[in-house]
């Protein structure tokens, strides 16, 4: 593949909750995105410590996975184009470098080029609770052009499961990534197991989850004529 609109970095940090960036590999994995991986140290000990998932099925998702060392991949160039950049957890250290350009890692340097070619960067700040400190810092990483998105679950489709509870947070994330761009590829809705289209019955409406699209890129076409996810 050599179409950069579907070409997206993902930075997997130390963050509680890798699960996040787990599952977000395998639905762009499903959805036939060509993906380029960074994994930090503390991140593939915390897969070790949080999953029972072996770390080469994890790389297997992605198409071109570095170390957080390799400072002269592809990514870290400007030239080299992508759709943009997601890090999913996103520790604060990790945020903290960015906000201050402090590029001695890939993930870092990578997520600065993502800034200064204007490409979408998504921060998947996983902390709680934030002191001062840490929201000034999501302030200037703001300021410099990263959406800041916590993962903050939803319970309108009465999540069943810990990967259920992840799945609100990437439609509002592959929203992001789509910003100021052109219509991309959609995520396939068979990514997505059957639970996350469950109807919102407790909120006496007749509306399913299939009614919303998982690239929400305007308000006038939400759905294909079948129903589904466009």
């Amino acid at each position: 593949m050599n179409d950069p609109s579907r070409r997206i970095v993902v930075g997997i940090t130390g963050a509680s909750g890798v699960i996040y960036g787990i599952e977000m590999l395998r639905i762009l994995k499903d959805s036939g995105y060509e993906i380029h991986l960074v994994l930090t140290e503390a991140a593939r000990t915390n897969i070790r410590i949080e999953t029972d998932i072996p770390l080469s099925q994890i790389e297997a998702c992605a198409t071109a996975v570095y170390q957080d060392d390799a400072l002269a991949a592809p990514i870290a160039s400007g030239s080299y184009l992508t759709r943009g950049m997601v890090v999913i957890p996103c520790t604060i250290k990790s945020l903290s470098a960015i906000a201050h350009s402090y590029t001695a890692s890939l993930l870092v340097r990578a997520a600065d080029v993502t800034l200064k070619e204007r490409r979408p960067l998504v921060l998947v700040v996983r902390e709680t609770p934030l002191h001062q400190g840490h929201l000034e810092l999501m302030l200037k990483a703001a300021s410099l052009g990263a959406v800041i998105l916590p993962p903050i679950p939803a319970f309108y489709h009465r999540p069943e499961t810990i990967q259920a509870k992840c799945w609100t947070a990437f439609r509002f994330l592959t929203t992001s990534l789509s910003a100021g761009t052109e219509r991309p590829r959609p995520l396939q809705a068979s990514a997505f197991p059957r639970a996350f289209w469950r109807p919102m019955s407790a909120f006496h409406t007749h509306r399913s989850m299939e009614s919303f699209s998982i690239w929400p890129l305007d308000t006038h076409s939400h759905s294909s004529s079948h129903g589904h996810p466009v």
